[in-house]
């Protein structure tokens, strides 16, 4: 992908110390990361505001089917969750096992990913390869209570 816009020199330093050129936002590295998975997993606010800035394809997954979502969610980044969300990213995308970003935060105790990811639209009745769905890995009383609360 072709660089549309001027990234900040903060973000060209960032991307070269990574590895990533300038010139393709969009390339993978090690089990398919792109820059922006690296920069979401890293909790890299300002980063991520650029390179969205770039017009990168902001539902690129790595290699096992996550994309940057997840690693905001799994660093506990919500602010940067909110980012990528108001980007448009994907909240229900599925990865290679079928677990969806809500399904993981349910599962790791993570309330407040939970209850953000719910009232931006994410689905709670998706089913994952095993026929499991967000309320069944519920691993905290009040997720599960914020779960059984969804309709449907």
């Amino acid at each position: 992908m072709i660089v549309t816009k001027t990234l900040s020199q903060t973000t060209e330093i960032w991307l070269q110390k990574k590895g990533y050129s300038a010139d393709n936002l969009d390339e993978r590295k090690n089990n398919g990361t792109t820059a922006l998975i690296v920069a979401s997993r890293e909790g890299a606010m300002d980063i991520v505001a650029d390179l969205q800035k770039s017009d990168i394809n902001i539902n690129l997954q790595n290699n096992d089917g996550n994309n940057a979502l997840w690693f905001a969610c799994f660093g506990n980044h919500l602010d940067l969750m909110g980012l990528l969300i108001n980007a448009g990213i994907d909240l229900d995308n599925q990865n290679d096992n079928g677990v969806s970003v809500l399904m993981y935060a349910a599962s790791a105790g993570k309330t407040d990913a939970v209850k953000l990811l719910l009232e931006a639209g994410a689905n709670p009745h998706l089913k994952n390869l095993d026929d499991f769905r967000a309320i069944d890995f519920s691993s905290t009383i009040e997720i599960l209570q914020i779960l059984r609360q969804c309709k449907g």
